[in-house]
């Protein structure tokens, strides 16, 4: 087992003011005293591993989770009896928003490696929430951003081809990496070229033939699940659609 995946009890237990992830999570914005009442209602436990679930669908909806370290993937059934893939999820973000409409869950939410999560009770955070507002403002603003990224999402299924869809994808991670303070161009994927596939709406051998290919560009170097971006720029010029272009040049 390598060192980075070993999480200790004592580094789950870090209270929300010492937590690297503030600045994304629930207390944003918060003043000191209304995050020490938000981290009195937080649970932190042991660590989880690859397989685990969060909540299953169906289940009833109790608890918000956000993901401290590792990350975490949410699917629902699919229609031809496996899954579909709704979402990827990494350190600082929250996970069961969706389910507050209906209180019940409507997708499952499953390990993708070892993970350190903590689990805000929802009706305790309800009653926070009627007593600061700063911390309801914060909830709003993370429903509006699930929002979005749904929109995101459908934008890319609807528009993009696969090479697009792909280079979207990894730019997506390379940003939210970048945003906790990770290297936003040498990263680790969590996720199998299965998943990557499915999420995206591609064949796994279209993922694979791609991250093949963008590596014979000199994008990208690819080590089974370990990336590295070469070239940033080209890979946002082919989410910009200016990939057409560009193989349209080479070929002149």
């Amino acid at each position: 087992m390598s060192h980075h995946k070993v999480i200790s009890l004592e580094t789950i237990r870090v209270a929300c003011r010492n937590c690297s992830l503030s600045s994304l999570c629930l207390p944003m914005g918060l003043a000191p005293d209304d995050v020490e009442r938000l981290d009195e209602i937080v649970k932190r436990t042991r660590p989880l591993h690859r397989g685990d679930f969060l909540f299953r669908d169906g289940d009833r909806f109790r608890s918000l989770y956000v993901v401290k370290t590792g990350s975490v993937k949410t699917f629902a059934p699919s229609p031809e009896g496996g899954e579909q893939v709704l979402g990827f999820h990494l350190p600082g973000e929250v996970i069961g928003l969706d389910a507050i409409d209906k209180d019940i869950h409507a997708c499952s939410a499953k390990v993708l490696e070892t993970s350190a999560i903590c689990e805000v009770p929802f009706t305790r955070l309800e009653e926070l929430t009627a007593t600061i507002p700063s911390l309801q403002h914060q909830m709003y603003r993370l429903l509006s951003k699930e929002i979005g990224h749904d929109t995101d999402m459908l934008l890319l299924l609807g528009k993009k081809n696969a090479e697009e869809r792909l280079a979207a994808f990894l730019l997506s991670l390379s940003k939210r990496l970048h945003k906790r303070g990770l290297s936003a161009t040498d990263f680790y994927l969590s996720m199998s070229r299965h998943e990557i596939g499915n999420y995206l709406g591609l064949a796994v051998e279209t993922v694979s033939r791609l991250f093949t290919r963008f590596q014979d560009d000199g994008l990208m170097n690819v080590d089974r699940k370990h990336i590295q971006l070469l070239d940033v720029s080209t890979l946002e010029s082919l989410v910009g659609g200016a990939g057409q272009n560009r193989r349209q040049q080479q070929q002149s």
